[in-house]
């Protein structure tokens, strides 16, 4: 790998791993490794192996430092790289790392920003601007004075406007480089939400190790996973109106009428839930007694915290038709209802149902046009992936098969190719974004592009 190759892959969405640190001369195979549980007078040691993992002692081998720390210690989670040192000069990893990240730095040329499905935004500053700005967090991180930005001013540091899973998946990897995480998790809120870039305690720690678990995962399939969660609706941390217990039916009541509500909460502190009362728990109240009391009208109600999956509530809405949400603080923070669900699956129906019809007009398009073992040659050379049946196809066999000037030529189409295959590859970025859940809706004209495209396909392919 050329020293612009090495730069860009380590500054531009790829972690560090131990291998690159062999690589640029920092750590040796057969380098003993130490980790330090002063408090509980225990030490821990480990070895580089040849392959560039970790070996503890006891013969286990892992990729992560993270990993290795926790086998080790026997706990729940542990940010391995500031864990372990290097035996012979206690330098940690997480030095060594910082180390790299700094030459490749002052070597790589100025590059273009990280492209994805999301929208690009001007100027978006190159990887070297990136490195500079995240060093700055850290170092206030360790001050204890952590940086406040928006999940939208985070992404434009990356040139994207939206989360596709592509873009998530950098960002996660230049934190974590630097030894950052995002309070709460830039993936779990809103995109105007405040977040923190702060450096990984203890409570984030477990959070850390799944982010490095799933990003090695990436690095072997190419994918990471993304999930909706409470905190991707704008009222999860959008605020709570609440009354004491004490309040009165008038007090409630008119704060139902200024706010529109159907509901509100009931506290006496921020953390502190007592229930929620609605239009419907006051009329059933009265109902019963005329002269009942406030207390009368209070319900249950439950809270989840803003990391929950929207899929785990959905139960619970069913029954109640709304959730109370707690933030990374454990705060109440706002409140979401089946109406706040329904919006967000239903921007996610039409392009989901669309992108079914464009590989079903694709498909007709391919299996019409080509002979099975045509389109295999092509997309399956090798014949890894087992291509037998045009139902094995996916929208890169497509777009690979149209692509071809030879294959193109037998469509007989009075259309250009590349035109073709420049929408083609739009819209498979719409459906990444679609199919792994993006938080943020798709773009405005993404639903126009797949009628258009399946208009096109249903008038010259059929």
């Amino acid at each position: 790998m050329s020293e612009g190759a090495r730069s860009e892959y380590l500054l531009d969405g790829r972690r560090v791993t131990i291998p690159d640190l062999i690589k640029g001369g920092l750590l040796e195979v057969g380098t003993r490794l130490r980790f330090d549980r002063v408090r509980l007078k225990e030490t821990h040691y480990a070895e580089i192996a040849a392959d560039g993992q970790i070996a503890l002692d006891g013969g286990q081998t892992f990729r992560s430092p993270s990993r290795a720390a926790v086998v080790a210690a026997g706990v729940r989670a542990l940010d391995g790289w500031h864990a372990w040192v290097v035996d012979s000069s206690s330098r940690s990893l997480d030095s060594l790392r910082q180390e790299l990240l700094d030459e490749v730095a002052a070597q790589s040329p100025a590059a273009p920003p990280v492209t994805d499905e999301a929208p690009a935004v001007a100027s978006a500053p190159a990887p070297q601007r990136r490195h500079e700005f995240l060093k700055q967090a850290r170092r206030k991180a360790d001050a204890n004075h952590p940086d406040e930005i928006t999940v939208r001013e985070l992404l434009a540091w990356w040139g994207a406007a939206a989360r596709g899973y592509r873009i998530s998946q950098h960002i996660e990897a230049d934190l974590a480089n630097h030894g950052l995480v995002t309070v709460p998790s830039f993936r779990k809120v809103t995109v105007d939400a405040m977040v923190k870039l702060d450096g990984v305690a203890e409570e984030d720690a477990d959070e850390a190790e799944k982010i490095e678990s799933t990003l090695s995962e990436a690095d072997d399939s190419g994918e990471a996973e993304m999930v909706l969660t409470v905190g991707n609706l704008p009222s999860a941390l959008g605020g709570v109106v609440s009354v004491t217990p004490q309040a009165t039916f008038e007090e409630a009541i008119t704060l139902l009428l200024l706010n529109d509500y159907s509901q509100i909460a009931v506290m006496s502190g921020p953390r502190k839930l007592h229930g929620a009362v609605s239009w419907k728990s006051i009329a059933r109240a009265r109902h019963a007694n005329p002269s009942a009391a406030f207390a009368d009208a209070i319900i249950e109600a439950r809270a989840r915290g803003y990391d929950t999956e929207l899929i785990d509530i959905l139960q619970i809405l069913e029954e109640a038709e709304f959730i109370f949400v707690r933030d990374d603080k454990d705060a109440i923070s706002g409140i979401v209802t089946t109406t706040d669900v329904v919006h967000a699956y239903g921007e996610l129906a039409t392009p989901f149902f669309l992108i079914g019809e464009l590989d079903q007009a694709l498909r007709r398009v391919v299996a019409k046009t080509y002979s099975i073992e045509e389109v295999a040659s092509l997309c399956d050379p090798d014949g890894a992936k087992n291509i037998t049946s045009y139902d094995d196809l996916s929208m890169g066999d497509y777009q690979r098969v149209l692509e071809n000037p030879g294959m193109w030529e037998k469509l007989d189409w009075p259309l250009d190719r590349a035109t073709i295959i420049k929408r083609l590859n739009e819209l498979r970025d719409i459906r990444n974004d679609v199919m792994h859940f993006n938080p943020d809706p798709p773009p405005p004209d993404a639903v126009r592009k797949l009628r258009n495209a399946l208009k096109l396909l249903h008038e010259y392919g059929d």
